[in-house]
């Protein structure tokens, strides 16, 4: 089975389930994406991830790299190989001195972790078919369960830019990831605008 590459579009809260997150994977050069509900806890982390910020303490997944690093075990790739139920299923795919290892994991801690390793995501066209949608532009993936309401936004943008970055920091510092996702979320609306 040929295996599909995928990256992360976007993540927003969900409206629809209370402290849930929808986390988006889009095919590389194809409209179909995979949105996969996920807790605050993982979006938390892989916005971090992506931001490439460092909480004040390792939180569960930078562990785990630390973890794999400290005993030579590299995360090669991460494969969404199962759809089932409404579920999705990963496999984290491991080397360690040549001896290849498949892990089962949940999605959100395969893409966690597949962030802090620097590995490709795949999923096959089976699980495309079955669960993917189709997106025309990005625009639709920016209306997907906006993520800040109305009030929280109007907050935001009293501030500039640089008086975010700051507010972001501080967030992470203090360990407050909620907001510190959602101050994330108004930056990156910034530089898309």
């Amino acid at each position: 089975m040929d295996k599909i590459l995928l990256e992360i579009t976007g993540m927003s809260y969900s409206h629809s389930q209370s402290g849930a997150y929808a986390l988006i994977l889009g095919e590389v050069n194809g409209a179909r994406r995979l949105p996969i509900i996920i807790g605050g806890f993982e979006a938390q982390s892989i916005a971090l991830g992506l931001e490439k910020m460092q909480p004040a303490r390792p939180m569960t997944h930078d562990l785990m790299k630390n973890f794999a690093d400290f005993y030579g075990i590299e995360l090669t790739e991460v494969i969404i190989h199962k759809f089932k139920e409404g579920v999705f299923h990963a496999l984290l795919i491991c080397d360690k001195e040549g001896m290849i290892s498949e892990i089962d994991a949940r999605t959100s801690d395969a893409v966690a972790l597949a962030i802090r390793f620097k590995c490709p995501v795949y999923t096959y066209e089976k699980i495309l078919s079955e669960a993917g949608i189709i997106m025309e532009n990005d625009s639709e993936e920016d209306n997907i369960d906006e993520g800040a309401s109305e009030e929280e936004e109007n907050e935001m943008s009293a501030y500039l830019t640089s008086e975010l970055e700051e507010m972001l920091k501080t967030a992470v510092e203090n360990e407050e990831y909620e907001r510190a996702s959602l101050i994330r979320d108004e930056i990156q609306k910034r530089k898309r605008k």
